[in-house]
């Protein structure tokens, strides 16, 4: 037999929340848990959404608690997860941006434009800071994508 996550919480409470959420993960475990609040299985709505079971067990089982619209709301979020702190600080990332800006000749490089593996180089000499190839790749993008100008 299935356990009732939802016996506690009105359906009109789920509708609520649905119409304050944010995101395409919190509106899906909302409407999953108004499904199963309207008698649809934990099996039918995994192979509905293409999660596992366990999944939609496990987004019930967060809102068993919740006994207002705010707390259903911040139980259909998921908790921050904070990546590891940057390695240079706002001031380098500033200069770094500058410097991005020029043709890598400006900087002493014999290269024609910035490349994952020529940034690498650039911090390392600059900034006495290990990177990886990957992590310059999303920096580069990063950088150019807020440049905004000279």
């Amino acid at each position: 037999m299935s356990r009732n996550h939802l016996a506690d919480v009105p359906a009109e409470r789920l509708r609520a929340a649905l119409g304050e959420v944010e995101g395409k993960v919190p509106t899906q475990r909302l409407m999953v848990a108004l499904a199963a609040k309207h008698g649809v299985s934990q099996t039918d709505l995994a192979e509905w959404y293409g999660i596992e079971r366990k999944t939609v067990y496990n987004w019930l089982t967060r809102f068993e608690s919740a006994n207002d619209v705010a707390s259903l709301v911040t139980a259909a979020k998921d908790d921050p997860r904070p990546g590891r702190p940057r390695k240079l600080s706002e001031a380098e990332l500033g200069e770094l941006r500058r410097t991005l800006a020029r043709p890598p000749a400006e900087a002493g490089y014999d290269d024609r434009e910035w490349t994952p593996p020529l940034l690498r180089t650039h911090i390392e000499e600059a900034y006495d800071l290990t990177y990886s190839t990957s992590s310059c790749r999303r920096l580069l993008r990063e950088l150019d994508s807020t440049a905004g100008g000279p």
